[in-house]
């Protein structure tokens, strides 16, 4: 023999004949013959720099040629793989396929033979690039995990009736891609208001609706027992609660701010924008204490337009509930719900621009007629003055059309006026329910303010008007410090330029109570969400501006008569 040449090892077997072999090689090679045992053992001690084998002889599956440096290697892989024959008969496979159960090892087994089917059809077909691949999606443990498998053409020294399949498991991908698009299509629903329908709805009845949304898919993703909202007031930059299930209401009372310190996580994630997942209450420094039972928590921020406009945060009773995924599909679940805020306000937003607009066009087509019916007026007015009672019917129609002018202006101004006021302020008829009752409005335009102290004073009502929500809460602190009588009613605009609605709200049901409170916002125009958390606890009513005035003598008689919410 040759000094030099490599060591090729033959084992034998029904496809591999040695002697033939050997005789043909023999020039080239420093052949050995041997049978698997022996192979096995040549190889550990790297005498071979060559094999030669038939596949069945050498490792039928079960057979322990694990000391093969490269069969060791395909053993350590983490993914199933095995050799196959075009009718699916597996020839060899490593320690994982190995450790499959039968029925995935069968199916398998089944794909392998799928694929060499479409192999032997493109046969003599021209491929260019890498050998065709077929991918398929195996079960395996009883379906739940999900191996996906590549089984490719395999060309063993001329021979093409083979394939190699490699099997991954992808549970953890195919699940995690489960619940994102479960979560794409929560949140799809989330913002998938009907427009017709929710127009017909005031403030209330549609942040109802978003909540209800959130905590029947929310929770059905998250798995969480309490959830909160709050959105930063751009005017005092507090973070108001909008929103809350399961949360106590000296727990939606915390004054938070976004602010890395001193606010929790809250406050925390608002001041920075960046999710935050407590995995125990007890041992966090961020989590405020004593705010509630929870055990851990999920905060993430609420953006529009990359801008964080607050914060929605989870609870869970237990430990450690929520993990890195939740994070990621909290902050997906985030985005559609500031989506779903920002509609609600725009349909606010365009009820009162839609109002005004429409008012101020009536009014542009009336004027030319109005100001035709003034000219003939002033006309009459040279003949009325010889005939007392012509002159006062023309007095009685310029003094008409001068009303309609001013209701036109009154529609047109939307939340600065009431409707039917003139007709309210005329009565003076005092209304037994109201007789003596003590009334508190806070409403910080001065003509609001003015109509209804002198309407309610008309109907025998003693009225304290404030002209801010800060000397609201003042006067009902002071009732609560005996230092004035109570009041029997409470009347309060939701947007004023210091304290909003409902925490006038909450001051009066503190200081007095069982006192009813009833809000007043112009157009449903609620920018603290103020009207859902009264609500909540036990707001008597809303009245949506301009409203007829007979509606709040309504409301208000219902009120101190215990007549329940209206």
């Amino acid at each position: 023999m040759t000094p030099g040449r490599p060591k090729l090892l033959i084992v034998g077997g029904p496809n591999v004949p040695a002697e033939e072999l050997r005789a043909a090689l023999g020039d080239r090679y420093e052949v050995t013959e041997s049978g698997p045992g022996a192979a096995a053992e040549a190889i550990r001690e790297g005498d071979v720099q060559a094999l030669l084998a038939d596949a069945g002889t050498l490792n039928p599956i079960g057979a322990d040629l694990s000391a093969a440096p490269a069969l060791a290697m395909l053993d350590s892989i983490g993914d199933a793989l095995c050799l196959a024959r075009e009718d699916g008969t597996v020839v060899w496979a490593n320690e994982r396929f190995r450790t499959l159960d039968g029925a995935a090892q069968a199916e398998i087994a089944g794909v392998c033979a799928a694929a060499a089917r479409v192999f032997a059809e493109s046969r003599g077909a021209k491929h260019d690039g890498p050998p065709p691949t077929c991918k398929f999606d195996v079960l395996a443990d009883q379906g739940r995990r999900v191996l996906e498998v590549f089984v490719t053409r395999v060309d063993l020294g001329g021979e093409t009736g083979h394939v190699a399949a490699v099997g991954r498991d992808v549970t953890a991908i195919r699940r995690t891609q489960q619940k994102m698009d479960a979560i794409d299509r929560a949140g799809s629903e989330l913002v998938g208001f009907e427009a017709d329908s929710v127009r017909q709805m005031n403030a209330i009845e549609r942040l109802r609706l978003l909540e209800n949304k959130i905590v029947r898919t929310g929770r059905e993703l998250l798995h969480f027992d309490n959830f909160a909202i709050r959105l930063i007031d751009e005017r005092t930059r507090k973070l108001e609660m909008v929103m809350c299930s399961g949360i106590p209401p000296e727990v939606a009372d915390f004054d938070l701010y976004p602010e890395l310190e001193g606010s929790g996580i809250s406050g925390y994630v608002a001041a920075t924008g960046r999710s935050y997942v407590c995995k125990d209450t007890e041992t966090d420094e961020k989590f405020l204490p004593g705010l509630a039972g929870a055990r851990s928590s999920l905060t993430v921020p609420l953006r529009l337009h990359d801008k964080v406009i607050g914060i929605w945060d989870i609870e869970s009773q237990n430990p450690g509930a929520f993990t890195d995924e939740d994070r990621q599909f909290g902050e997906i679940f985030a985005r559609y719900i500031a989506i779903a805020l920002h509609m609600l306000d725009l349909l606010v937003v365009e009820r009162s621009a839609v109002n005004q607009s429409v008012s101020g066009r009536v009014e542009g087509e009336l004027r030319e007629c109005l100001e035709d019916i003034i000219s003939e007026a002033e006309w009459l007015s040279g003949f009325a003055a010889r005939d007392p009672e012509t002159a006062s019917h023309v007095a009685r129609i310029k003094a008409d059309v001068e009303k309609i002018r001013a209701r036109v202006r009154n529609v047109a101004a939307g939340p600065q006026t009431l409707l039917g006021a003139e007709r309210a302020l005329a009565v003076r008829e005092k209304d037994p329910a109201l007789i003596g009752k003590r009334v508190l409005v806070a409403d910080d335009e001065p003509k609001i303010r003015r109509i209804i102290r002198d309407v309610l004073r008309n109907r025998g009502a003693t009225v304290t008007v404030c002209e801010n929500g800060a000397e609201a809460i003042e006067r009902l602190q002071a009732c609560a410090r005996g230092e004035e009588p109570p009041y029997d009613l409470v009347l309060s605009d939701i947007k004023m330029p210091d304290r909003n609605g409902y925490e006038v709200f909450n001051t009066a049901r503190t200081a007095l109570p069982g006192v009813p409170v009833i809000l007043m916002t112009g157009f449903g125009y609620d920018p603290h969400h103020s009207i859902v958390r009264a609500s909540q606890e036990g707001l008597q009513s809303v009245l949506f501006k301009p409203f007829q005035i007979e509606r709040l003598i309504d409301e208000a008689r219902k009120a101190v008569t215990g007549g329940g919410q209206g």
